[in-house]
């Protein structure tokens, strides 16, 4: 079975330190992971690439990222999270910057899966620091803090990302940025507590993927996560064409309401995750609080998006600052759950997994929506789509995930062993 595991006793000021870093991270893993299509148009006349080896580029990151979650996870429940943390961080860290130095498309192509591998550690090490470090009435502003990162960062990219490339080029942004990034890693290095003796995670009868997939939960935090990947994208890719399109905005104005969307999201997320602590410690369960919290941000989302598609004027700005809101909501139980599921040995494998089936559902949005656009002419369709898929994602939270209690992974594993049928037949 899985050998117990020491670790240090941070001090709370310390895990504030490290929530920081963390918070931090998720920020500028969002900026590097978009700062391509900031710069895009400028590396297409540069490079004399088409639209299709442009769209290859953008693409490759994604499919990189999903596909290396599951080995990711794998790796921060074998290792020291800190270091395999850190070497993900230096790695994505050295690939964006290097960007600025390629000048053709093969070379930009690998460097952008070496962005995916690096960044594919994120998620994994986030939820295994949270779980193994937090305890669980903390685990809603911590995980908050991190979407907050998360919201703000494509808010800061397409903002200030915009003006810089635009000033100075887009060489000497991908070169500062990957280098200026890379001094996180000190405070990380001095602050982040490191285990105190490694352990093995799957030895002969011990927990595995196998059982992981046995868990009805599971499936139920990977379609919710699906769902929230599905709405998030199809907001980074398409609600900035839809309000220069179909609400024939000016990019200044575009600029301003979608960062609006972005910034209520990164408020709400901060302000939810505080109050859903406060509600735990006052004697409510863990499962009343982290299933509200999820039913409340998906349906609230799906039923704000679908009102902004049909609204105008003051309403419409109401319904798209809500539609933020909720986003912020929703997000900030997420990853919590998973946490608190899994315990502090196999969360690693069920974020990945949950974020590798997320992201594959994420990625359907963007194409979903340009193929319904062309056929219709109209995002009415994409938006009602993207509100039901935010609605069943909450109905995906709160009905097919079962309570939010750690899972007993000895009784997991042995039941296993008894019922397969290689076990049987000896």
């Amino acid at each position: 079975m899985t050998a117990p595991t020491t670790h240090e006793a941070p001090s709370p000021t310390r895990l504030n330190g490290v929530l920081f870093l963390l918070s931090l991270s998720v920020l500028i893993n969002y900026v590097d992971r978009s700062n391509l299509s900031i710069a895009a148009p400028l590396i297409k006349d540069e490079l004399n690439i088409s639209a299709s080896q442009l769209g290859t580029l953008l693409s490759a990151f994604f499919w990189v990222y999903a596909l290396m979650q599951i080995p990711a996870g794998l790796l921060v429940d074998r290792f020291d999270v800190k270091w395999v943390f850190a070497g993900g961080f230096f790695l994505w860290s050295a690939a964006t910057a290097v960007t600025g130095l390629l000048h053709g498309f093969a070379a930009l192509l690998i460097i952008r899966v070496i962005l995916g591998i690096g960044e594919s550690v994120a998620f994994p090490s986030y939820s295994k620091i949270l779980a193994t470090y937090f305890d669980k009435s903390r685990r809603g502003s911590a995980n908050a803090a991190i979407i907050a990162g998360l919201a703000l960062g494509p808010a800061l990219g397409m903002l200030v990302g915009g003006t810089v490339v635009g000033r100075f080029g887009w060489r000497p942004f991908f070169l500062v940025l990957g280098l200026v990034g890379m001094l996180w890693l000190v405070p990380w290095w001095l602050w982040m507590p490191r285990r105190q003796r490694p352990f093995a995670v799957s030895e002969a009868g011990g927990p595995g993927f196998i059982h992981l997939l046995a868990q009805r939960s599971a499936w139920g935090t990977c379609l919710g996560q699906a769902s929230i990947n599905y709405y998030l994208y199809f907001l980074v890719t398409w609600l900035p064409f839809y309000l220069v399109r179909g609400r024939h905005f000016s990019m200044n104005t575009m600029a301003r309401y979608g960062g609006m969307v972005f910034l209520m999201s990164a408020t709400a997320a901060a302000v939810w995750g505080k109050l859903s602590d406060r509600w735990m410690k006052s004697g409510v369960s863990s499962t009343v609080v982290c299933k509200t919290s999820m039913g409340v941000g998906c349906g609230g989302f799906g039923v704000a998006l679908a009102l902004s598609a049909i609204t105008d004027g003051y309403l419409f700005t109401v319904m798209l600052a809500l539609t933020g809101a909720f986003l912020g909501i929703g997000s900030c139980h997420s990853w919590a759950i998973p946490q608190a599921l899994a315990g502090p040995h196999l969360v690693g494998r069920w974020t990945g997994l949950q974020n590798f089936i997320g992201n594959l559902g994420g990625a359907v949005a963007p194409l979903l929506t340009g193929f319904l656009l062309d056929r219709t002419g109209s995002f009415l369709i994409p938006f009602f789509i993207t509100a039901a898929v935010a609605i069943g994602g909450a109905l995906s939270w709160t009905l097919i995930v079962g309570p939010i209690e750690p899972v007993d992974w000895e009784t997991a594993a042995r039941g296993y062993h008894v019922l397969s049928p290689t076990s049987t037949a000896s």
